[in-house]
């Protein structure tokens, strides 16, 4: 896959006081990210092709794709497919890379989420909603072992945008 014409349509940092080494592992474990992830678990198989796979809490595959990028512990590249059907066709493919750099005594996590034709606004209001909130809360995990829990509506701007494009959501 040719990642070189996906446009940036979200980048988020955020610096948590901590180790690349565990930036990473709570990035790529079902045990951390069932934690800050809302109680969906990551499943990954860390090499370039390998799976990519975001459990729900019922067991379910929310998302899946594959390994793109693998350089631990500093970057994680892997395609992001929301398994609603109809998804894919109408939107097009979704990556998601995170990286990590130390900061002085800290360390920065920049996530990037990327797509490989131009979205709305309306579209990309969920994960503009979500993506601080999920590495909100992993950073909280990460520094006083408590994660945050935060209330979040589903994302209605983002859910009738979809609606309106003939895609069915859960």
């Amino acid at each position: 896959m040719n990642i070189e014409h996906f446009k940036p349509a979200i980048v988020y940092t955020i610096y948590i006081a901590s180790t690349p080494e565990k930036v990473w592992e709570a990035l790529i474990s079902a045990e951390f990210s069932r934690k800050y992830f809302h109680g969906f678990a990551v499943e990954i198989d860390l090499k370039v092709g390998g799976a990519y796979v975001l459990r729900a809490p019922d067991g379910s595959v929310h998302i899946s794709g594959e390994v793109i990028e693998c350089d631990p512990p500093r970057k994680l590249t892997t395609t992001f497919n929301v398994n609603w059907e109809g998804l894919i066709e109408h939107l097009g493919r979704e990556i998601v890379t995170y990286e990590i750099e130390r900061a002085g005594d800290a360390v920065r996590l920049t996530m990037t989420e990327a797509h490989e034709r131009q979205l709305s606004d309306d579209i990309l209001s969920g994960g503009r909603a979500g993506w601080p909130a999920i590495l909100s809360s992993l950073k909280s995990l990460l520094e006083t072992g408590e994660a945050l829990v935060i209330k979040m509506e589903p994302p209605q701007r983002m859910l009738a945008a979809l609606k309106a494009l003939g895609i069915g959501t859960p």
